[in-house]
C-alpha cells in the first residue's frame, strides 16, 4: 500500500505573491490553499448593489469599501489565515498593505450553495476575532433576507426579511432597502 503524500505547505510570502499573477483567487489556511469558486450573476448584483450605495455613503470620509478582490489577513492560534470577504470596509489608518487588511470594521458575504456553511461557521467564527470589527453580514441570494451580527450584541443575529425591510448597519451609519439590495437579483424582483 503506497503512502498519501503530505499536502505542499507553502510560506505567505509565497501565497501573496502566487496571488498577484493567479487568474483564480485562493483561500489560505496555515500553510494550504484552498481555490474558490465562481459566483453566480445574483451574487454579483446583491454585491455590487450593495457596494454601489455603501461607496457613496462613505464618501469623502475615513472609511474605504472593497469589492471581492481584497483579502482579509487574520492570525489565530498562531496560524496564518486570508480569506476574500465579498464586501469589507475599513476605516483604520493602520490598513496600508496593498493587497489585504487587517483591521476591517464590517464584513459582508453573499451565501451560495457552496459556501454557506464556511460563511456562517468557520469565517464567522474567525472574523469575529478580529478586535476592530464591528458587524459582520450574511445576504442571502434567493430570497430578501439578511443577518446581521454585531459585536455590541455579542455577535447575536438580527434577521431583517422582505422587500419593504430596511439594512442598517450601524458600524458605518448606513441604510439601505432590501429592495435596493436586491435590484435585479433573479427569482427576487
Amino acid at each position: 500500500m503506497a503512502a498519501l503524500a503530505a499536502p505542499e505547505i507553502i510560506t505567505v510570502e509565497e501565497y501573496l505573491d502566487g496571488e498577484k499573477f493567479s487568474n483564480a483567487k485562493h483561500e489560505y489556511i496555515g500553510g494550504q490553499v484552498y481555490a474558490m469558486a465562481g459566483t453566480s450573476r445574483s451574487h454579483n448584483h446583491a454585491a455590487i448593489n450593495l457596494v454601489s450605495e455603501l461607496r457613496t455613503h462613505l464618501r469623502g470620509g475615513p472609511c474605504e469599501v472593497y469589492l471581492g478582490d481584497v483579502k482579509v489577513r487574520l492570525f489565530i492560534r498562531q496560524v496564518d489565515i486570508f480569506y476574500y470577504p465579498d464586501l469589507v470596509v475599513t476605516c483604520d489608518p493602520r490598513d496600508t498593505e496593498e493587497y489585504f487588511l487587517r483591521f476591517p470594521k464590517l464584513i459582508v458575504e453573499v451565501l451560495s450553495d457552496a459556501t454557506e456553511r464556511i460563511d456562517r461557521t468557520e469565517k464567522q467564527q474567525s472574523y469575529i476575532t478580529i478586535p476592530t470589527l464591528e458587524e459582520y453580514v450574511l445576504v442571502s441570494q434567493k430570497q430578501p433576507h439578511v443577518n446581521i451580527f454585531r459585536r455590541r450584541a455579542d455577535w447575536e443575529p438580527e434577521t431583517i426579511f422582505g422587500l419593504d425591510a430596511t439594512l442598517h448597519l450601524e458600524s458605518v451609519d448606513f441604510t439601505m432597502p432590501l429592495k435596493v439590495l436586491y435590484e435585479n437579483v433573479r427569482g427576487i424582483l
